[in-house]
């Protein structure tokens, strides 16, 4: 007398495919959100000179958009 092969329940196999359509549903969600990079953007600027007073803060580009988001 042979065991039958036991095979996976059909509540499992569809419960794996739904899982696996949720993964990759947010993934597709997660790269469309995702801002897409222009060459200009990848420009390196030239470094700024060292202060000869000490100190090192500058008002910079990323600064001033900083400031602007956290205006109420």
């Amino acid at each position: 007398m042979s065991k039958p092969s036991r095979q996976d329940p059909p509540a499992l196999r569809r419960r794996s495919l739904f899982a696996g359509a949720g993964v990759a549903g947010a993934a597709a969600a997660a790269t469309a959100l995702l801002p897409s990079v222009q060459p200009e953007e990848l420009a390196v600027q030239e470094p700024r000179p060292a202060p000869t007073r000490g100190g090192g803060y500058s008002l910079t580009d990323h600064v001033q958009h900083y400031y602007k988001t956290t205006r109420i």
